[in-house]
């Protein structure tokens, strides 16, 4: 086997911030190759600048791109699938906090289709080329477990009453059952979907905070662990995946995906909601 074929591909959604960022660096370091997504084109010269100084340039690429778009996201995809065999991990950590409701020019509420929408079409897209690697994984950085009751069945995108720390929460849920779902699309597939909460983290909290928010913030940055703490848990299941096709992990605690956060009846209702949306 040739050192090329050994280098690891790893697919990062928002990382050109924080824990993405951060993520990438390690990879880069370890002598692997790494695909960034993110939407600012500064912040993306940044992570190319890291990879010069690292020798790495030849092995990291940078795709700007409004993952809260799906046409967007489709044109990713398909630059990855065109460019890669093989896919070793996918890491999907792309959020934008919004203080008041945007839609998209889509006509999407831009957390729904960020945080929720995105993961849905780069697992679904990607599957294939994670299928040819060795120990593919999926890792989606949110926070599992939960209450599926607070889920707005009838207004996901709320274009009622909207607020913002309901929207992320919610968007945590609408991860969780994805993972469901996903492991009920692919039976018998090798891919191991990892949802994560790393824990309250020292990041850049991107986003567009009112004064309240943005003081919240600030107080949760000045309590948050070391970017390198969060690093040191996300490279674990990386370098690991579970044996199982889908697993969930608050820290360094495993959730239970078989309890009622996790149901297979919600996770088919909301398969089914966004294949309509879609279309």
């Amino acid at each position: 086997m040739t050192e090329e074929m050994c280098v690891k591909t790893v697919v990062i959604t928002g990382g050109t911030d924080g824990m993405g960022k951060a993520l990438a660096r390690a990879y880069l370091r370890r002598g692997e190759r790494v695909v960034v997504i993110g939407a600012s084109a500064r912040k993306g010269a940044a992570v190319l600048d890291v990879a010069a100084e690292l020798d790495a340039a030849q092995r990291v690429e940078f795709i700007q791109a409004d993952l809260s778009l799906v046409s967007e996201n489709r044109r990713v995809i398909e630059q990855i699938t065109s460019a890669y065999q093989v896919v070793d991990a996918l890491v999907l950590g792309a959020r934008y906090f919004r203080a008041t409701r945007f839609v998209t020019e889509e006509g999407f509420e831009a957390n729904f289709a960020l945080f929720y929408l995105s993961r849905y079409l780069f697992a679904q897209g990607l599957v294939a080329r994670l299928e040819q690697a060795d120990a593919p994984v999926i890792l989606d950085l949110a926070g599992p477990g939960g209450d599926l009751s607070k889920i707005r069945w009838d207004d996901l995108q709320f274009s009622h009453a909207y607020d913002p720390d309901e929207v992320m929460g919610q968007c945590g849920k609408l991860s969780d059952l994805h993972g469901v779902a996903f492991a009920r699309r692919h039976p018998g597939t090798r891919v191991r979907y990892v949802l994560l909460h790393p824990g309250l983290t020292a990041t850049g909290f991107t986003g567009e905070y009112d004064a309240a928010s943005a003081d919240l913030v600030a107080r949760m940055r000045e309590r948050g662990q070391p970017v390198e703490a969060a690093l040191t848990r996300i490279l674990r299941h990386l370098d690991n995946p579970p044996s199982a096709p889908l697993t969930a992990f608050m820290q360094d605690d495993p959730v239970d995906v078989h309890g009622e956060p996790f149901d297979t009846a919600a996770a088919d209702r909301l398969s089914e909601l966004t294949s309509k949306l879609l279309r």
